[in-house]
């Protein structure tokens, strides 16, 4: 008997959220946007009415406004969203024990063992059904043998839709669409396939292995094998740990920054935040990733690998302090910062502590996990390197926590019924 996999999505999940609480919204475009004020004027997250005026997510709010003067924006309201999933996973969890999230509003389920529940089929229209009594959103849900087609389903058709892809059928309903329907083509990927004539999943999927291992590399092999059919991934059981790839943390910045200096203090504070982050997960990285967003919203990622795995605050800065010094944005003004840590493992402090080098490290580190304590005690400023004194205002920031206020000046009013 075949595997039958499902991928549930939650249909605007962030804006249908945020417009349960005021029925007046029903039927106008609305979308969920970042503050202004604090120069995250983006939109997050918008309904179907908004879609079809052209907003787009990540478009900028003036932007947005222009294609639906109409448009009402609403801020984010994190706390539901987290509310709503979890509510969410409760009702697959009725169905199987192997449902796993990709987001706050998407989980992939492994129905094989539920026959009682009806096929692949039944119980995704159940789902559906009881989503939208028991939440008042809708959902999207894609039936497929492999984790990747079964995503893809639930893309095909939105809203509120069940979308089959079975084995015996994928070439004729997957290998039409184009490659940047693919799980895992993003932006860049898709422009490389495309300046070698592949730009449908069929064309990905009859090109040469090898060629597009030396394109793309190992990725390059997985999406020959996803285009194929080949998935064979398991989706995980409710209960388990989620594989962390990466910790890092980004801020959007009060103002652009113009100096060296400026940008040595913020890049300090977020490598405090990924260091914390790493030992609160037992974590040690060995490569670290800077990214930089110019004053035109141009973005750039820079990466190296360090000698030793670490966390402690110091080499994480002093890596991405040289990548940026190294490849500077000339005469471009800083806007966003970001810092990611990769290749992550356990931690495993005697493993190499005979080289003098990992012991100043562990010297390092034992003051950083000090220095925790400490502000987990009295409160983030209760101890502050120097460096972090020299601007009130960028210092004053704390990735750790949204950091964004929002005047209320700026959303619209809620809208009452008459």
């Amino acid at each position: 008997m075949g595997r039958v996999i499902l991928h549930s999505d939650l249909n605007n999940f962030y804006a249908s959220v945020s417009c349960l609480n005021q029925p007046s919204l029903k039927g106008r475009p609305v979308a969920v946007c970042g503050n202004p004020e604090v120069r995250h004027g983006i939109i997050l997250a918008k309904n179907e009415p908004a879609k079809g005026c052209g907003v787009t997510t990540g478009q900028p709010i003036w932007m947005a406004k222009q294609r639906c003067p109409e448009l009402i924006l609403l801020p984010p309201e994190y706390d539901r969203y987290q509310e709503f999933s979890r509510i969410a996973r409760q009702i697959y969890a009725e169905y199987t024990d192997q449902v796993e999230p990709f987001g706050l509003d998407e989980c992939w389920l492994d129905v094989t063992a539920s026959r009682r529940f009806g096929d692949g089929r039944e119980i995704a229209d159940r789902l559906r059904e009881r989503i939208r009594k028991e939440l008042g959103l809708t959902v999207s849900v894609g039936v497929s043998y492999n984790k990747i087609f079964a995503k893809l389903g639930s893309d095909m058709k939105k809203p509120d839709a069940t979308t089959v892809i079975p084995e015996d059928r994928f070439r004729e309903l997957v290998w039409p669409l184009p490659a940047t329907d693919l799980l895992y083509v993003g932006r860049s990927t898709a422009g490389k396939l495309s300046r070698c004539g592949i730009r449908t999943i069929g064309e990905l999927a009859q090109a040469n292995q090898e060629f597009l291992h030396h394109l793309l590399g190992k990725n390059g092999v997985l999406l020959w094998q996803s285009a194929n059919g080949l998935d064979r991934s398991e989706v995980a059981g409710i209960n388990a740990p989620a594989q962390v790839q990466s910790v890092g943390n980004g801020v959007t910045l009060p103002r652009d920054l113009t100096t060296p200096e400026e940008v040595k203090l913020v890049l300090y504070l977020l490598c405090e935040t990924v260091s914390t982050r790493l030992r609160q997960q037992g974590l040690v990285c060995r490569t670290v990733t800077v990214g930089i967003k110019d004053h035109t919203l141009s973005h750039y990622e820079r990466q190296m690998p360090l000698p030793y795995p670490c966390r402690a605050v110091k080499p994480l800065f002093e890596a991405v302090y040289h990548l940026f010094a190294v490849h500077p944005i000339e005469d471009k003004p800083v806007r966003a910062l970001s810092v990611r840590a990769s290749r992550l493992s356990p931690e495993n402090a005697d493993q190499l502590s005979f080289f003098p080098e990992v012991t100043a490290l562990l010297r390092q580190e034992t003051l950083d996990s000090t220095a925790d304590e400490l502000r987990q005690r009295f409160g983030r400023r209760a101890i502050r390197r120097g460096i972090l004194l020299t601007d009130q205002a960028l210092s004053d920031m704390d990735p750790l926590e949204p950091h964004s206020v929002y005047p209320s000046s700026f959303f619209a009013p809620p809208l009452t019924d008459g």
